[in-house]
């Protein structure tokens, strides 16, 4: 797809310098320059600007800044994302250790969560939303930082051991890498391949839901690749698993970084040589072949079952370019 690439997280073209990583002398230089600035995170929240009671993009604090050096510790812990357009480096700070007085921790957990904080350090036009309720307010930049910071942080909170001897590891190569002090093993952060599929017969799509979803919340089928697996296997093995439907000819139409936690989607078409839908109860709870017609009625929010597709998934970037007949 030539419009691949303009999907939720698709990418900004950010200068990662990832040859800096390792540079320790250049970092402690980035990391004092005035002009360096970072992205806050708490509980896997990322600090936003508001205005009005609308979202205006992600907040980049500079590093000094009380909120980052009273609650992050070590400053080695700043993890590097890259170097802005204009020149200044662009780091990502952790402060889960803040408390704030009071919060809902129920709704920490919630598919999406309502929830806002303001740290009191901050101006109320600043506080701590849930990426994935805010991820269609912001630019192509912003959500290449954001998923990236979050995928990451997140990957530090739960790999903090070696998987190889269990020993505490170290982070290094500025927050991209984690080393064992006891058996040198090198640990990376972790990126989880899926699969999901807009599965097409004439003139209809396969569409699935996973039990426990909200009411109405309808999406293309996916699941994870196993080792040793191509895309295309992996396609036709999952559709057939989850619904009992046979998939022939398998195309790639393009891929989204999936910050929840750390996976990257690759969006594929398949072609469904097979009709009949038998579920697999323990991995769906329900699938259907819904039409052209049905389904532009669902995204116009006027069907009686299926409610649109999430804004920024995958799901719905792809039903919306088969919905206009722009897949090639």
């Amino acid at each position: 797809m030539r419009i691949a690439e303009t999907v939720t997280f698709g990418g900004s073209g950010l200068e990662r310098a990832a040859h800096l990583r390792g540079d320790d002398e250049r970092m402690a230089l980035l990391r004092a320059e005035k002009s360096s600035t970072a992205l806050v995170f708490w509980r896997g929240k990322p600090l936003l600007n508001m205005w009005k009671d609308r979202f205006q993009g992600v907040a980049q604090l500079p590093l000094n800044h009380p909120v980052i050096l009273e609650n992050l510790g070590a400053r080695d812990t700043l993890i590097f994302l890259g170097i802005e357009d204009d020149g200044h480096a662009v780091f990502a700070a952790d402060i889960s250790t803040w408390e704030p007085d009071s919060y809902d921790a129920e709704a920490l957990g919630l598919f999406l969560d309502p929830t806002e904080q303001r740290h009191p350090d901050l101006p109320d036009t600043q506080r701590f939303a849930e990426l994935r309720r805010v991820m269609t307010f912001l630019n192509p930049r912003d959500a290449e930082l954001a998923a990236s910071a979050k995928a990451v942080i997140g990957w530090h909170a739960s790999h903090g051991f070696c998987a190889r001897c269990g020993q505490a590891s170290d982070i290094v190569q500025s927050g991209w890498q984690r080393t064992c002090p006891s058996c040198k093993t090198h640990h990376f952060p972790r990126t989880d391949p899926v699969v999901i599929m807009l599965v097409t017969r004439g003139n209809s799509v396969l569409m699935g839901r996973s039990p426990g979803w909200p009411d109405g919340m309808y999406s293309l089928l996916a699941g994870f690749i196993e080792p040793g697996e191509t895309l295309e296997a992996a396609v036709r093995r999952e559709v057939e698993e989850e619904t009992g439907v046979k998939v022939g000819d398998v195309s790639y139409l393009a891929s989204q970084p999936w910050p929840f936690p750390a996976s990257l989607m690759f969006g594929c078409h398949g072609d469904a040589i097979s009709e009949e839908i038998t579920i697999d109860p323990e991995e769906i709870e329900e699938a259907m072949w819904v039409t052209r017609s049905d389904m532009m009625l669902a995204f116009s929010g006027g069907h009686p079952k299926i409610k649109p597709a999430r804004k920024g998934a995958i799901a719905r970037f792809l039903l919306e370019h088969w919905l206009a007949d722009r897949l090639e």
